[in-house]
């Protein structure tokens, strides 16, 4: 479930990039990413927590630039 609703997270944030919406894509698609983490975690798969994983600093730099 957390694979389907993080997905649908990244979806969406990926469509207001598309669409020039800021901040509100890099909320979106950061807590998908956040989700896809965590579902890594959750069925130990490495390429899924590396993928997603080293996605999180770029967010939070996305994060504190819009909060900046």
């Amino acid at each position: 479930m957390i694979k389907w609703i993080s997905t649908i997270f990244v979806l969406v944030g990926i469509l207001l990039t598309n669409l020039n919406i800021y901040p509100f894509n890099i909320y979106l698609h950061g807590v998908g990413v956040i989700g896809w983490t965590i579902a890594g975690f959750i069925y130990k798969d490495k390429a899924i927590i590396t993928n997603f994983g080293l996605q999180i600093p770029i967010f939070a730099l996305g994060f504190f630039r819009v909060i900046i």
